[in-house]
């Protein structure tokens, strides 16, 4: 059993999630249900021999030390996935997220009017909210997309991890990673205001410190894109 066989099972039976949990099958959720793939119960050697298999070395020491990490994986001829890997009773477990390859607009999103309208503003704090798997992200990548196709701009994305790629239109794009590019948010936002950006994103306000500087940035010309997890 390889991660990247089960993956591709993921994807060809249209899930959204793919978890690999120590005394159970590798599960996945299609349509909101948990369902298991027909292979034995995994063991505990069993879970970290698949999730080690994807990881770097770096990505191994930083696990290894902070008992959390998340990255993004691409797997050729499949798609691009979201991973978390943690802890669980001493055993390394994983959960992993169906992310597409393409960038869908926001007219194929579905989302109102007031999108574009928002993302065509020139300066300001931009907070896309709503709980997990609402599709925050997918709906900043479209606005990005947006302005990325519209304006001749510095964009600078800071994220955890990348999730969607972006080539360089009319913009110049750059997408940075907590952990593999920059240490925090906080400080490649602290940065960023130094690189020329037009557009700034933040993956996440995840502390009084990222809330402050996104303020400040938006309040200094700058438009500041950003998601906030509600209920």
């Amino acid at each position: 059993m390889e991660i990247k066989e089960l993956l591709r099972i993921a994807i060809d039976r249209g899930a959204s999630d793919l978890h690999l949990t120590e005394g159970l099958p590798p599960t996945l959720r299609i349509h909101g249900e948990l369902v298991s793939l027909e292979y034995e119960s995994l063991t505990k050697d069993d879970t970290k021999k698949l999730v080690y298999s994807v990881l770097t070395d770096d990505q191994k020491v930083r696990f290894e030390e902070e008992l959390e990490l998340d990255l993004s994986l691409y797997i050729p001829g499949t798609s691009r996935f979201r991973m978390n890997v943690h802890m669980e009773r001493g055993n390394v477990e994983a959960a992993l997220r169906i992310v597409s390859l393409g960038i869908r607009n926001i007219d194929e999103l579905g989302l109102p009017p007031i999108a574009k309208d928002l993302a065509r503003k020139a300066n300001g704090l931009v907070l896309v909210t709503g709980p997990t798997g609402m599709g925050k992200t997918t709906t900043l990548a479209a606005m990005v997309d947006l302005i990325n196709r519209e304006k001749k701009y510095v964009i600078v994305t800071i994220e955890d991890p990348i999730e969607y790629l972006h080539q360089h239109k009319k913009s110049i794009i750059k997408q940075r990673e907590v952990g593999t590019d920059t240490h925090s948010f906080a400080n490649a936002l602290k940065h960023a205001l130094r690189q020329d950006p037009n557009v700034i994103l933040v993956g996440e306000m995840r502390d009084l410190e990222t809330i402050s500087t996104a303020i400040t940035a938006a309040e200094t010309g700058h438009l500041v894109l950003s998601t906030l997890h509600t209920p």
